[in-house]
């Protein structure tokens, strides 16, 4: 007997949820499959259906993630996509139960090096010559600060607007924190 597919991806997207969850509570050491199975409601044998282990699970989320952000941005009007486009295509309410897990405190730097490989010297839209020897560090320090100041933005509930959130990282970059300081907010 088959099992109609809506069942399958709802049982499959169940146990997504629940790894998510637990991923941004603890590391991914001390998540076993009986605790995700038990808080899905199903049992081992039901998650074993669906993955070989919790690394596997892990892979899936990730690659799940970044394909959905190369749908969306091979659909929008754009002829170049900008890294904010891509940060973007992450600020969605569908995306925060897993960018809490991969960005979060117990989160995988692995994850964080296949994001910044998916992003292009030409979506960055940084001036900069493309074989000068400064150019590797210009970049990592433009997607890591980028990167980071969205995972804040994540860990902060997204304290700001996300209008007011990319306007201030626009802001940063071009104009620095000079403008920021206390001296001149009064």
């Amino acid at each position: 007997m088959k099992k109609q597919p809506q069942i399958t991806e709802k049982t499959r997207q169940k146990f997504v949820e629940v790894f998510c969850e637990l991923y941004s509570q603890k590391p991914i050491e001390k998540i076993s499959v009986q605790e995700i199975a038990n808080k899905s409601g199903y049992n081992r044998s039901t998650f074993y259906q669906y993955f070989t282990d919790i690394y596997e699970l892990l892979d899936s989320v990730e690659n799940d993630l970044l394909n959905e952000m190369k749908i969306e941005l091979a659909n929008k009007e754009l002829s170049m996509h900008t890294f904010q486009d891509t940060l973007y295509c992450l600020d969605k309410r569908e995306h925060l139960l897993v960018l809490n897990a991969l960005l979060g405190d117990y989160g995988s730097a692995r994850f964080l090096k296949r994001l910044k490989k998916e992003i292009t010297l030409e979506q960055l839209e940084l001036n900069v010559l493309q074989n000068h020897s400064l150019t590797p560090y210009f970049i990592e320090f433009y997607l890591t600060t980028s990167l980071s100041l969205f995972r804040l933005w994540l860990q902060r509930q997204k304290d700001l607007s996300s209008e007011e959130f990319f306007k201030l990282v626009e802001n940063l970059f071009s104009r620095g924190i000079t403008p920021y300081f206390k001296d001149r907010l009064t």
